[in-house]
C-alpha cells in the first residue's frame, strides 16, 4: 500500500461547523469561506500529524442536478482537489453525497492508493464504509472540530462513527478562524427596509404578490395536535424561591424550560441573520407561504440547534416546534 494520505471532506458538515463558529449560524449567506486557505491548511495539518504526502483531497457537496456551480469550479481548480457532487432534491435534501464518499473511500483502500484516510464528516451512515476500508488495510482517522463539552471531544459526530474510526484528531482553531469570516453585523436599516417592502405588496410586482395560504392536511394536523397539547409550563412542578415571590421549576422541568429558551433564542437569531442578508422578493415569498418554511431555512434552524443542544435534543418535536415558532415570532415583531 502506498504511503500516502487521502482526505475526504463532507463540505456540508465542514461549512456548517466553520460557519457556526464564525457567524453563530450555519446560514451560508452569513459567512464567507476562504476555500484555498482552508484546504491548504487541512492538508498541512494532516502532513504534520503523519509525515506523509497527500494523494488527493476529495470534496463532497450537492447542487441542483449535480452540476458544477461557479463556487464548485473554483474549489475544483485548487491543486490536488477533486470535487464530487451529489444532487439536491426538490425538497432541498442532499442525495448521493454519502454514497459517493463511501465508494471513493473503499475504492482508494482497495486500490491501495493511500495508507491513511482522513475523514471530515460526522455522518453515521459512513460507518460501514469505514469498516470496509479498514478491512482492506487502511487506517481511517476522523478529523473534526473541537468541542470541549462533547463526550467525543468534537462537534456533531455520530458516536457509532467515532467508535468505528481508528482515532480522532481536530482541525486547528486558528485555521478555522482564518478560513471562515462573518460577512457583516446585522444591519438594522436593511431589515427595517425589507420589512416595510414585505408589508407593502402594492410596491411589489404582481407575480411576486403573496398568495392566499391554503393549509394542507399535514399543516391542519399539526395545528390540531398543537391545540390538543397541554402547555409545558402547566405540566411542570412549580416551586418558589426562598423569598417567596417568584415561581420557578425544579428538576427535569427546569432543564426542559431552559432548553426551550435556548431553542427560542436560536430561532430568533436565525430569523435575524436571514432577514439581514435576504432580498425583498424573498421576504414576500416567505410570508406568502407562512407557516411553511423553505427547506434551507428549516435545515439551518435544526443545524444551529444541534450545535448547541445536540442532535438528540433537536430531534424532539417540542424543540423543533419552538425553533420554528420563534423564527416566525421574530419576523412578526420586526414587521
Amino acid at each position: 500500500m502506498m504511503n500516502h494520505t487521502a482526505i475526504f471532506i463532507d463540505a456540508g458538515f465542514l461549512l456548517s461547523l466553520g460557519g457556526h463558529r464564525a457567524a453563530g449560524t450555519t446560514l451560508r449567506s452569513a459567512f464567507t469561506t476562504h476555500y484555498e486557505s482552508l484546504v491548504r491548511g487541512i492538508v498541512q495539518t494532516v502532513k504534520k500529524n503523519t509525515g506523509l504526502s497527500n494523494l488527493r483531497v476529495y470534496w463532497y457537496d450537492a447542487s441542483k442536478d449535480g452540476l458544477f456551480t461557479e463556487q464548485h469550479k473554483r474549489i475544483g481548480l485548487i491543486p490536488g482537489v477533486k470535487v464530487r457532487l451529489g444532487r439536491i432534491s426538490y425538497n432541498g435534501e442532499q442525495k448521493g453525497v454519502d454514497l459517493r464518499l463511501a465508494l471513493d473511500l473503499v475504492g482508494v483502500a482497495r486500490n491501495r492508493s493511500a495508507s491513511i484516510a482522513y475523514l471530515v464528516s460526522g455522518d453515521d451512515d459512513l460507518a460501514e464504509a469505514v469498516e470496509e476500508a479498514q478491512d482492506l488495510g487502511m487506517k481511517v482517522v476522523l478529523l473534526g472540530v473541537a468541542k470541549s463539552d462533547s463526550r467525543l471531544g468534537v462537534a456533531s459526530v455520530a458516536e457509532h462513527l467515532a467508535l468505528t474510526a481508528d482515532y480522532i484528531e481536530t482541525i486547528p482553531n486558528q485555521l478555522l478562524d482564518s478560513a471562515f469570516t462573518k460577512v457583516l453585523e446585522w444591519d438594522q436599516h436593511h431589515s427595517e427596509k425589507t420589512s416595510i417592502i414585505a408589508n407593502a405588496p402594492t410596491e411589489v410586482p404582481t407575480s411576486m404578490a403573496p398568495k392566499p395560504f391554503a393549509p394542507t392536511p399535514a399543516v391542519m394536523a399539526q395545528k390540531t395536535t398543537a391545540k390538543a397539547q397541554t402547555p409545558i409550563a402547566s405540566s411542570a412542578e412549580v416551586v418558589y424561591s426562598s423569598g417567596g415571590e417568584q415561581p420557578g421549576y425544579k428538576g427535569n422541568a427546569a432543564y426542559e424550560q431552559q432548553e426551550l429558551k435556548v431553542a427560542e433564542e436560536i430561532g430568533a437569531k436565525v430569523a435575524k441573520s436571514w432577514l439581514a442578508f435576504t432580498t425583498q422578493s424573498e421576504v414576500v415569498e416567505l410570508m406568502a407561504d407562512k407557516p411553511q418554511l423553505p427547506p434551507e431555512i428549516d435545515r439551518t434552524l435544526l443545524k444551529d440547534c444541534a450545535q448547541v443542544l445536540g442532535e438528540w435534543k433537536t430531534d424532539q418535536q417540542t424543540i423543533r416546534r419552538t425553533l420554528r415558532s420563534a423564527f416566525w415570532e421574530y419576523l412578526a415583531k420586526i414587521m
